[in-house]
């Protein structure tokens, strides 16, 4: 069946460059907006007979065989997706073309933090700079076989030592934040992947142009083909800003793809859909969990998904050229403010948007402070008293400081003192709801879910208003609309 054409998108009168048919690699980019596509994708009516079987093309992997002492989970679905140097399978044309030569490093070019938010309404993209400076953990090298104990390293050295395993127990230790799943994927699959959805859109309003990689752009709307997109996001000799600004053109390069992808016809063409997430998936290695279903879910509740609904920032660096014996310059993270991203990620919090007004902050009742926002803590309510009414009195109390209820109270069995019932893994949700109900009894029940469970009591005496803490946005966040071609 042939594949229908893709409607034309209006194109700005500025110089674009001819977009030729060649190959590469998804990165970092390739693989999330794989798994948003995807996503959205069945959610708008295709469905599993689409999406069955695409996850057969994949080369598994096992990350997390052996690992103890894990961070503790937290809201949301973390995944981290790294981009290998795999110019070993490039063809002698492409080398020269694309100035890939040399014998590939068997490590990670690019490490992305990627937050798929629980209520799958936003996707925020955390850059870790493959120079960071990092504490690999006590390990066993893949190539040598030989012990090694903790020791310093940069960051993208993991890869080469012990592979994705080691790579996840580094990351997992500077950020403390849970890995879920792993992919990685490499130059070839990036290619054919920008081709595969006919190029990608990139606007500069200055000449971007790296004598190392190739790249030579002139101020205007550019069509780059999958060889041009990868010497765009590869570039790091352009200005001064080096590997940090090669992290913020990927960022813009994946919120364009997430553009095309979700605005360019893919998602509504069985046909093409299918032709361009077999090419992403084609060469991507993941671990064993992330398959079919996993996309199914993912695609059902991320219906309308748009370049708005991502978010990207890099890591705060302290110190760009910190020195380390026997390494050289690394990146140093500015640990107060990196320790405040993560900990952003871990409670399922947004990273971009203004920060509030001093006039509405003013207008604002006074709350008690607390760590986790009232409105990522999903509640139940139940009445467990003879006053009729009084569930449904709590539940819009508790909705009216901003805490997610069910606006479904049901009937508890009789209490003298309101309990509160939660997951260990959701301690600072229940820590947060217990602030506002003075009193109440905290019970920790394994199994119980993300959802909390409040037993009201004839001890109830009204619900206290709280608050998370507004800060003035310590990181530099942007969301993908921003930074997309208008």
């Amino acid at each position: 069946m042939p594949t229908p054409p893709r409607t034309p998108r209006p194109r700005p009168a500025a110089r674009r460059a001819p977009v030729r048919r060649r190959r590469r690699r998804p990165r970092w980019g390739t693989r999330m907006a794989t798994a948003l596509s995807v996503t959205v994708l069945a959610a708008g009516g295709i469905g599993h007979a689409v999406v069955t079987g695409l996850d057969t093309g994949i080369t598994r992997v096992d990350p997390f065989k052996d690992m103890k002492n894990r961070p503790q989970a937290g809201h949301g679905m973390n995944v981290l997706v790294v981009g290998t140097d795999g110019r070993d399978r490039i063809t002698p044309e492409e080398k020269r073309k694309y100035r890939l030569g040399g014998a590939p490093c068997h490590c990670t070019d690019t490490v992305m933090l990627v937050h798929i938010a629980e209520d799958r309404e936003r996707a925020s993209v955390v850059s870790l700079p493959r120079d960071s400076y990092a504490e690999m953990p006590e390990h066993t090298d893949l190539t040598s076989g030989r012990k090694h104990k903790a020791h310093p390293v940069k960051l993208n050295a993991a890869y080469a030592e012990g592979g994705p395993g080691l790579t996840v127990r580094t990351v997992e230790s500077m950020t403390g934040v849970k890995i879920d799943h792993y992919l990685e994927v490499d130059f070839t699959s990036f290619m054919r992947t920008v081709d595969a959805v006919g190029g990608v859109q990139i606007c500069t309003a200055r000449p971007l142009k790296d004598s190392y990689t190739g790249l030579d752009l002139s101020p205007g709307t550019h069509e780059l083909d999958g060889g041009q997109a990868l010497q765009y996001v590869r570039s790091r000799h352009i200005d001064g800003a080096a590997d940090i600004g090669r992290m913020q053109r990927q960022q813009r390069f994946l919120a364009a793809l997430i553009d095309r992808v979700t605005d360019g016809g893919v998602l509504l063409n069985p046909v093409r859909f299918r032709e361009v997430a077999t090419t992403m998936l084609g060469s991507v290695r993941a671990d064993e969990e992330f398959g079919t279903d996993q996309l199914l879910a993912l695609a059902k509740a991320m219906h309308g998904f748009t370049p708005a609904s991502s978010e990207f920032v890099s890591v705060p660096i302290g110190d760009m050229s910190f020195p380390v014996k026997g390494i050289g310059s690394t990146v140093k993270w500015d640990a107060a403010k990196a320790q405040r991203l993560f900990q952003a990620l871990r409670d399922d919090r947004p990273l971009a948007g203004p920060a509030p007004k001093e006039e509405d902050s003013a207008k604002a009742p006074k709350a008690v402070v607390v760590d986790v926002p009232p409105k990522t803590v999903k509640v139940q309510v139940y009445n467990g008293t003879r006053t009729d009414g009084l569930g449904r009195k709590v539940d819009d109390a508790l909705r009216a400081t901003g805490f997610d209820t069910t606006r479904a109270p049901m009937t508890g069995a009789p209490r003298t003192r309101t309990l509160v019932e939660y997951d260990p893994r959701w301690d600072r949700s229940a820590k947060s709801l217990a602030a506002a109900l003075p009193g109440a009894e905290l019970r920790a029940v394994a199994g119980r879910g993300g959802t909390l469970r409040v037993t009201v009591a004839g001890d109830w005496k009204g619900v206290r208003a709280v608050r998370a803490e507004t800060t003035e946005a310590p990181f530099e966040a942007v969301t993908g609309d921003k930074v997309v071609c208008p």
